[in-house]
């Protein structure tokens, strides 16, 4: 895909957005129009009144006065107004692009999202879509500006001296379309590396930080750090090589900018002198011309980055164009019987040509009834939650939810009536009471309690200070380990699901913190389908109706 086609797509993704993105852009028209206006009438002004001083005559300066006031308060307005409307129309690009990205990206998880870092997600999320905002500001806009600047600016020149405006219209092309042409050439390589460089800059330091214990357990520390210098040294170096060809390109349009004016003023003066023009216009068309790379002085900016912004609207694409591996369920979700889960004969892999990770599984579990699937890592537990989510598909069998075929469900449905607590359930850098709203953003305090209460753990957060409004850190760093499932474990059953599947909820736990935490998720989900995955049978020891023990996907045993 090259730049022109990602840049106009970009563009479509922008267009609820038009009449912002228009207004913003005729704003800063306008803007620059009533520059080169107040230097042009200014210019006159002070040479006819000059004039009419050394000829005695009188002159109304009244009218000139007014414009040149006029000009200048609308090139202020106007300014002010551009960068109003742009900004609000930025902020409302880059939410419009997030939210777009995210809705993309729910259906690839995590089948088609697990051979990506999690830091290169969320600098794709934040620090791609963060340099989109340069497409609107600093290239569709610049550009929509170049162009109705140049053709009014050169018409009106047109009117007083035709070979004034062939001379800068010839400049403005240079300044405009030729020295932007060679900067996007000179720097389209390198702006793409800087975001490609960036994101490997982001992911080594996620790494570095999160497996900071192992490096220095290990002494990797110093070889870790060695590797971020290289990649921040590479960043830098890529980085000012774009920053000098800035420079150039603005030095390169300030010097078409200045002989434009020279070549105007003696232009202007040749014309006087065969009596084509007035000699008080002379300063009017040299400062006009000037004035007038205004108009195309963003250019070799915007199309420096380009080569960035295209970049990491590449990287944005091929995350949304992945294909799902489930492909949405286009008619309405049937209405389950109940809460029973059958699987009949299911096999399963991940890979086309990978082993069966599932081979011929026989479940019944009837609703309201609670089993266990316990087994050795690697046996095929948590594939079975996979397969149940419409995680990962089924190559063979039958899977029957509430008397339906699993196939037939919306995978939102299906979230709806299945909670999940893993080993891996993540807590958001926030308050009890937001950490809990994930799950149910409608949810009143009293729904909250009686969540909190039902996985024990309403007691001790309100004896804290600050009560569910307490702030649990990264991950739930303040917590315990046990504290910190029994919050995710009240998040999910905030949601009320009428079925449970709790894969390896008692990891990392002690054998007393995990049996009393399998007690009060049974206690909590009495009458209601549970699903225990886990490699600790003894934990749910007298907790579960029935047990099946996995081994290489198959069933060894009940």
């Amino acid at each position: 895909m090259d730049d022109l086609k990602v840049l106009l797509r970009l563009l479509a993704l922008f267009r609820p957005y038009r009449g912002w993105m228009l207004l913003g852009a005729f704003l800063a028209s306008l803007t620059v129009l009533a520059s080169v206006a107040l230097m042009a009438v200014a210019g006159w002004f002070i040479a006819a009144m000059a004039t009419a001083g050394m000829a005695g005559v009188l002159m109304n300066y009244f009218m000139p006065a007014a414009g040149i006031r006029a000009f200048a308060i609308l090139r202020t307005g106007g300014r002010y107004g551009e960068r109003v409307v742009s900004h609000e129309a930025t902020f409302r690009l880059l939410a419009r692009l997030r939210v777009w990205l995210f809705r993309k990206l729910v259906p690839l998880a995590p089948a088609q999202l697990q051979n990506h870092r999690g830091a290169d997600l969320v600098s794709r999320i934040q620090a791609d879509i963060d340099t989109l905002q340069h497409a609107y500001l600093r290239l569709y806009s610049p550009v929509v500006v170049a162009l109705v600047g140049m053709v009014a600016i050169v018409a009106v020149l047109a009117l007083f001296s035709p070979a004034v405006a062939l001379a800068v219209l010839a400049l403005l092309l240079v300044a405009g379309a030729l020295v932007p042409g060679l900067v996007y050439r000179a720097a389209a390589t390198p702006g793409a590396d800087v975001v490609a460089t960036r994101a490997e800059l982001r992911v080594a330091l996620v790494d570095a930080l999160q497996g900071m214990t192992d490096l220095r357990v290990h002494g990797a520390q110093e070889r870790m750090a060695d590797s971020i210098a290289r990649l921040s040294a590479g960043l830098g170096e890529r980085q000012s090589r774009v920053a000098r060809l800035g420079s150039l390109s603005e030095g390169m349009v300030g010097l078409c900018a200045n002989l434009a004016g020279w070549s105007a003023a003696v232009l202007a003066m040749l014309a006087v002198g065969a009596g084509t023009l007035a000699p008080e216009q002379v300063p009017m068309l040299a400062l006009a011309a000037f004035a007038s790379f205004e108009a195309v002085a963003p250019l070799p900016l915007a199309l420096q980055r380009v080569g960035e912004i295209a970049a990491a609207a590449r990287r944005i694409f091929a995350l949304a164009d992945a294909t799902p591996n489930i492909a949405p369920v286009a008619a309405p979700s049937p209405t389950p019987r109940d809460s029973s889960i059958h699987l009949n004969g299911v096999r399963m892999r991940y890979e086309a040509t990978g082993p069966l990770v599932l081979d011929g599984i026989d479940l019944d579990i009837p609703a309201g009834r609670r089993l266990a699937v316990v087994g050795p890592s690697g046996a095929g537990k948590s594939s079975i939650a996979r397969v149940l989510l419409r995680f990962w598909d089924y190559e063979a069998g039958d899977i029957r939810l509430g008397g339906h075929d699993l196939r037939a469900y919306r995978q939102d449905d299906l979230f709806r009536l299945i909670g999940v607590l893993s080993q891996d359930t993540q807590l958001l850098n926030a308050s009890v009471r937001e950490n809990l709203l994930v799950a149910a953003p409608q949810a009143d305090g009293d729904a909250m309690e009686r969540a909190m209460r039902a996985a024990q753990l309403h007691d001790f957060i309100m004896a804290q200070p600050h009560g569910y409004d307490t702030w649990i850190g990264e991950g739930g760093v303040r917590l315990s380990l046990g504290q910190a499932r029994r919050l995710a474990l009240a998040r999910v059953l905030l949601r009320d699901p009428a079925i449970l599947i709790l894969d390896e909820p008692t990891e990392g736990l002690d054998a007393p913190t995990g049996r009393a935490l399998m007690e009060a998720v049974v206690a909590a989900m009495a009458g209601r389908t549970v699903l225990v995955i886990t490699h600790r049978p003894e934990e749910v020891h007298g907790l579960v109706d029935a047990t099946v023990r996995l081994t290489q996907g198959r069933i060894a045993g009940r």
